[in-house]
């Protein structure tokens, strides 16, 4: 068999995984539209999925392989890149908003309305972190977002791009999901043999599909009805306003019909598409076949399509305020039949106001060789239609050290933003200096300063670049983490010198010339022992002097009976010969008086060295700052700034700006002299 083609640049490829099944669309533009060229459909063996969230990665991957060769086949290519949309229980939705203000008027571009949206994005994302209980230590990708509203100089406005202004704002419409459902799905196309090409939100591409942006002014809503979840968008005023989600869905209606006849879930999924036929024959889990009207299977999904509709119109209430003008079903679940009429109902809305959705996709996309208006094609031909006509930003690819980068969002893009969605985080971006060592001695702290962070490299299509820089399709970059420096570390040798043989504790406890210090320890020094004087000499013995006669032995001196006595010599005198007088002996001079007790003098530590290099002097957010130079004689950057800031970049809640002398510029900018740096928060 001949090698097939590789999938063209032009050829997109959208595949639609939901609950129940696949679907897979290709197809280009054409006079923008996008041509449907192959849809393949294929239904899960076993539940692979669970409310829209993958479970079972190797079915739901054997399953896409299997929609995926059926549509090479029919395209006579090789199929390399996919666009995919996410959805999930555990969607979540935020608003956010953002202000910039210039000191002047100011023309308005592209990278400018990005770092307004990135501000009002990470003002949105800020909001996941506030919520208390287990759900916080989730972590949650950003997967969409959509600009509710621009004010230029207080005045609305659908556009910022081209216009001059002073005070800029951009609220938004953010949309999250668990990382567990974003990295499921890229591990089902790698392992199916996919690229991600992008990746947006089910409801976003639905909208896209059913709901062009020239009908967007009127007050419209979109309820995607699937197997596990039922996804809702609203728009109104020609924007998106919010985005939901309910795990109440079509599998609701095919779980009553398994447990009311006893049948398999394949068999419920089939009686469900035929409630309006007179009567269905069956065949039960015993094997055995029977019969049953279609007005006795209406009646077993009455209770949950009730629910079902009740559901989706207390969605709909909540999300937009008050019933809508109209509203689009979509998706596989809203081809119940009488479905439409509930729905309707429980928004207390004309029922010619509801309708199924697939009228409208005639705008955006046609085929010569299928019918589009099937509204269950609404995800699958939006995610194609989002990514063919560009209405999402992400459906182009980005290189990152070499390989396509992992895209969660639409909208706007910075450098620093893709980083974090593939893994990077603020340390990568900054760098840390070690940690100063500071440790009382004697009474006086000493500081030993630990040593500053090997600064990152990075480059945006082989130039450097800032963090804040707007990534755009086919750009290319390089990243090299910064690398923390060593903290600060002592022992006391280091402190006192080898040669020590003085005293010295640590927070009271003896210790010796080996041991480690620690920050905020206290040390104490005692110079070394003073050495003893030797004994003096014996004295000479006295002469005997002739003994008196006496008539009584003198009385014993009293003694205490605690009192050691002295041991006496027992050895016998020998005899000699009566000692020529010798002359008295001196008088012994007095004993001197004890010495003072001295304190022990503090030890002297060596002098620090110098710094070797060349010292700065810089202005920072309009303060003068002097920087010593460094000991290892390498140049100041940006970064090395940031401790004097005053910004918390462990925590960081909106956007930075960096400037040096009034030019935006990388952390690994090197300074000079005289150089007037700006380090601040970007208006909110």
């Amino acid at each position: 068999m001949a090698k097939r083609k590789p999938q063209d640049s032009d050829l997109f490829f959208a595949m639609d995984i939901g609950t129940r099944s696949i679907i897979g669309v290709a197809g280009h533009v054409v006079n923008e539209r996008f041509q449907v060229l192959a849809i393949e459909k294929e239904e899960h063996g076993k539940r692979a999925m669970l409310d829209g969230q993958i479970e079972d990665i190797a079915q739901v991957a054997k399953v896409a392989r299997r929609v995926t060769d059926r549509l090479e086949q029919k395209l006579d290519c090789t199929l390399e890149r996919v666009c995919v949309a996410a959805a999930g229980r555990a969607l979540r939705t935020e608003t956010g908003s953002c202000t910039l203000e210039f000191p002047e008027v100011t023309r308005i571009n592209q990278d400018i309305i990005g770092r307004l949206e990135s501000g009002a994005v990470a003002n949105a994302e800020a909001q996941i972190g506030q919520v208390q209980g287990q759900e916080s230590q989730r972590r949650f990708y950003l997967v969409g977002y959509t600009v509710s509203g621009y004010h230029l100089d207080r005045y609305p406005m659908a556009t910022l791009r081209g216009h001059n202004g002073q005070v800029l704002e951009a609220s938004v419409v953010a949309t999250f999901l668990p990382s567990e459902v974003v990295e499921s799905l890229y591990t089902v196309m790698e392992a199916t043999g996919l690229e991600v090409a992008s990746l947006t939100l089910e409801p976003i591409a639905a909208l896209n599909a059913a709901i062009p942006a020239d009908l967007r002014l009127l007050n419209l809503v979109l309820a995607d009805i699937g197997a596990g979840t039922s996804d809702i968008a609203v728009c109104r005023d020609g924007t998106v306003v919010g985005y939901t989600m309910a795990t109440t869905a079509g599998d609701e209606i095919t779980e009553e019909l398994m447990r009311r006849f006893l049948i398999p879930f394949s068999t419920a999924e089939r009686l469900k598409t035929q409630l309006g036929e007179e009567t269905v024959t069956y065949r039960d889990v015993l094997g055995l076949e029977q019969t049953v009207s279609g007005a006795q299977l209406r009646e077993a999904v009455a209770q949950p399509a009730q629910t079902l509709a009740q559901e989706i119109a207390q969605r709909v209430v909540t999300l937009n305020g008050a019933p809508p003008s109209a509203l689009f079903l979509a998706g596989g679940g809203s081809k119940l039949e009488g479905l439409r009429d509930l729905v309707a109902e429980a928004l207390d809305m004309d029922e010619t106001r509801v309708a199924l959705a697939g009228n409208n996709y005639e705008i955006t996309a046609f085929s010569e060789e299928y019918e589009l208006n099937d509204p269950e094609l609404a995800t699958p031909l939006g995610i194609a239609v989002s990514a063919g006509l560009g209405l999402i930003s992400d459906s182009y690819r980005i290189m990152l050290n070499g390989k396509p980068a992992k895209l969660f969002r639409s909208g706007s893009l910075t450098i620093m933003e893709l980083l974090m969605m593939n893994g990077y985080s603020s340390a990568d971006l900054l760098g840390r200096t070690g940690k100063n060592l500071s440790v009382m001695v004697d009474g006086q702290w000493m500081l030993f300063r630990g040593q500053p962070a090997t600064p990152c490299t990075l480059t945006l299509n082989g130039a450097e670049a800032a963090p804040s820089a707007v990534v755009f399709a086919g750009d290319s970059i390089e990243f090299v983490p910064a690398v923390a420096g060593q903290s600060a570390q002592r022992t006391l040798k280091d402190l006192l010198g080898a040669d020590f043989t003085g005293g010295v504790t640590i927070n009271g406890r003896l210790a010796d010339l080996e041991t480690r210090l620690n920050i905020g320890d206290q040390v104490v020094t005692s110079a070394p022992p003073r050495s003893k004087p030797a004994p003096p000499a014996p004295k000479p013995a006295a002469p005997t002097p002739p003994i008196p006669a006496r008539t009584e032995p003198p009385p014993s001196p009293q003694r205490n009976p605690r009192e050691k006595r002295p041991e006496l010599d027992v050895r016998p005198e020998p005899e000699k010969p009566a000692p020529a007088p010798k002359p008295e002996p001196p008088t012994p001079r007095p004993e001197p008086p004890p010495e003072p007790v001295r304190l022990p003098e503090p030890v002297k530590h060596p002098e620090p060295v110098k710094p070797k290099g060349m010292g700065v002097h810089v202005v920072l957010n309009g303060k003068p700052l002097d920087l010593p130079g460094k000991e290892d004689a390498s140049p100041y950057y940006v970064m090395d700034l940031l401790d004097f800031s005053g910004i918390d970049f462990e925590h960081l809640d909106r956007g930075v700006e960096l400037q040096v002398n009034g030019t935006e510029c990388a952390f690994t900018q090197e300074l000079r002299s005289q150089d007037d740096v700006i380090i601040r928060y970007l208006e909110k």
